[in-house]
């Protein structure tokens, strides 16, 4: 994207305060898994940097993991600017009897958006120890509902739903009218 994505403009917001909008629609507390670096600190909710550094997103799951007391987590990531909260909302009603509850579309899961429980805490910790870095090294080691396609289409269209805002073009398609300009 060639600059922090989390602050690109998303309506009269940002795509980061857009995620904590749904979050807060959603959940009881909100909190930002900011990466290895420390940033964010005025948004108004807990910032918690990365525990391990250079992990990718399973060292925010980590994190994250690690803050848990008790209860699911839903986990959201910025970049995913179309699921409205009644998703995530289903997906926390399908956490119950679960480790983890993972959108997968026909071109794979969206494990950035899920929820997880502490269940998970360990499993995770014990696949990175061993070199894996994937967000799905984990499962052959918890119990994961996997929602797949067909469910997703309620809340409407799943390749449009996750559609992931990674490049200038991404976030063009996703948001007109919008520009990226060069920082």
């Amino acid at each position: 994207m060639g600059r922090d994505k989390a602050l690109l403009p998303w309506g009269d917001t940002t795509l980061l305060d857009h995620a904590i909008a749904r979050l807060r629609e959603t959940c009881g507390a909100v909190r930002i898994l900011c990466g290895s670096e420390e940033r964010y600190l005025d948004r108004g909710v807990p910032v918690d940097r990365d525990d391990v550094s250079d992990l990718g997103p399973l060292g925010g799951l980590l994190t994250g993991l690690g803050r848990l007391e008790t209860g699911p987590a839903l986990f959201l990531a910025v970049d995913v600017p179309s699921i409205p909260a009644a998703l995530l909302s289903h997906l926390i009603a399908l956490a119950p009897g679960y480790d983890a509850v993972v959108p997968v579309l026909a071109a794979g899961p969206e494990p950035v958006c899920a929820v997880y429980l502490r269940n998970c805490l360990e499993p995770v910790r014990r696949r990175i120890a061993s070199g894996e870095r994937t967000m799905t090294c984990f499962w052959p080691d918890v119990s994961v509902r996997q929602v797949r396609e067909a469910e997703l289409a309620a809340f409407g269209d799943p390749a449009d739903l996750f559609r992931n805002v990674n490049t200038p073009e991404d976030y063009e398609r996703v948001s007109p009218g919008a520009r990226v300009t060069e920082p």
